[in-house]
């Protein structure tokens, strides 16, 4: 059974919010993770590393930068992963 679109960035979210210790409606696909949730270089490692493990896939850490919002994660998971664009 195919996980769509929508299943994946809940997912993802879901993941981002219990690292950075927000509930889900508190953070929005555009939302700065450093500037607006006050997360640090020491969270997003944390990100990637259970993003690798959830979905099977190594992220290379230069993408780190692409990373700053729930948008950017979800890109750089898909590219990595390759989940077709729906």
């Amino acid at each position: 059974m195919a996980t769509t679109v929508d299943e994946n960035f809940a997912r993802i979210k879901e993941i981002v919010c219990e690292i950075l210790e927000f509930e889900e409606d508190e953070v929005t696909a555009e939302g700065l993770f450093s500037e607006e949730y006050g997360a640090d270089s020491l969270r997003a490692i944390e990100i990637l590393g259970s993003l690798e493990r959830e979905f099977g896939v190594v992220i290379d850490q230069t993408e780190l930068v692409r990373m700053k919002n729930l948008q950017g994660v979800y890109d750089v998971v898909a590219e990595t992963a390759g989940w077709a664009k729906q």
